[in-house]
């Protein structure tokens, strides 16, 4: 139970957390992932060795501390949480670890005069209140997933029916249900989690959905990182009539109902959440403005796809945008980068409209910093991160 005097003891490590806690966190992933073996598919190596991971949890600890009186104002953070958690199969028997290895890290960074008893009993207290939030949302999320039509809990095999390239970078993976069965519906913008077996060692890693659901088949597309583990491993492992492990599809970040005009922005891979949601728009009158930026012609995914919309839907607009093009790429809007006097001429004349949109986090900063300049409402901005949340601001 969390008391007052709980409240007030954690509200009071506020300062500390602003100054300290991504050291705190990277030792408690230090801890947790040495200690406990069996919790490491659960997290994504890269992102440690990149500190994305702790700080993106001390932002989120620190974010529970300020609001512990009160969980209303936690916002999107506790859902975008559960989302995340669904996709990776987190499971009660999870929490008790990550809490433990959390009261410790707590005590061994800020040392016992500061880490009192009476804190560290207060920060328990709190991270219950917490864990029991996550797990109560967390099964009510697992048992509408497993009840709805073509819904499963844990991994369901699917084939691989077909295997695609889309660029010099990106591989596109049509799964199938192995067992014939019904297929889960999902949101244009959701994402899946894959259960791999890479050299031995169990990872989880998640993907964005990049086709509009059709009641047949899912599909992922998937960037060739230069490190990464699980995108190496699909692009030359997995082959047509290869199996692979999904968990149901889970995510926040969707299209919403709205008659405004749509903007989406991608940069790169961030591409794929955007297509099923143009998919999905362009069944509606809305006017819709498409803009990516690629490195070069080479990397751009997808363009055939939206060219051909394009050619079909005159409500569809798209702009390209290639940092370096080549000698031979022709056909793209602008060269360099996304700025704000791009914007302020692609987008609509209103500033009344829906944007989403995604792609690597320098971009994304600076598409936030633009849309805000030309008067685009925050509210009706909304984006997602590939891997662990963070703020752009």
């Amino acid at each position: 139970m969390l008391s007052a005097e709980h409240r007030a003891i954690v509200k009071a490590t506020v300062p500390l957390l602003e100054t300290g806690g991504e050291a705190l966190t990277t030792h408690f992933y230090k801890t947790m992932l040495s200690e406990y073996p069996g919790v490491r598919p659960l997290f994504n190596q890269a992102h440690q060795q990149s500190s994305d991971q702790p700080r993106a949890l001390a932002n989120a600890v620190l974010t529970y501390a300020r609001h512990i009186d009160e969980l209303g104002q936690l916002g999107g953070l506790v859902s975008q949480i559960v989302n995340k958690h669904v996709a990776l199969n987190i499971l009660p028997e999870h929490y008790p670890i990550v809490g433990g290895c959390l009261l410790r890290a707590i005590r061994e960074v800020l040392g016992a005069e500061i880490a009192t008893d009476a804190v560290i009993e207060a920060w328990a207290a709190a991270y219950q209140q917490l864990s029991d939030l996550l797990i109560g949302l967390e099964e009510k999320v697992y048992v509408e997933k497993e009840t709805a039509t073509g819904g499963w809990r844990g991994t369901r095999a699917f084939a691989v029916a077909r295997k695609v390239k889309e660029s010099d970078e990106i591989m596109s993976f049509y799964l199938r249900p192995a067992d014939g069965g019904d297929l889960l519906e999902f949101k244009p913008g959701q994402y899946i989690g894959l259960r791999l077996i890479v050299e031995g060692e169990e990872i989880r890693r998640n993907y964005s959905l990049s086709a509009a659901a059709n009641g047949r088949e899912y599909r992922i597309s998937v960037k060739r990182e230069p490190n990464g583990k699980g995108s190496n491993f699909l692009h030359d492992s997995v082959h047509e009539g290869s199996t692979l492990n999904l968990f149901p599809p889970s995510g926040d970040f969707t299209l919403e109902d709205s008659d405004k005009p749509l903007v989406l922005i991608s940069g790169g891979v961030g591409i794929t959440p955007t297509l099923a949601m143009l998919t999905a728009a362009l069944q509606t009158s809305r006017p819709i403005h498409f803009i990516h930026a690629a490195r070069h012609g080479g990397v751009h995914a997808f363009r055939d796809t939206i060219d051909d919309l394009a050619g079909r839907h005159p409500q569809l607009t798209r702009f390209y945008v290639y940092e370096k093009p080549r000698q031979q790429d022709d056909a793209y809007h602008a060269e360099g980068y996304i700025d704000e006097a791009r914007l302020n001429q692609w987008l609509p004349a209103t500033r009344d409209l829906d944007v989403y949109f995604l792609g690597p986090k320098p971009f994304m900063k600076a598409v936030k910093r633009h849309l805000k300049a030309i008067g685009v409402p925050e509210k009706q901005s909304r984006y997602e991160f590939f891997g662990p949340a963070s703020e752009l601001d």
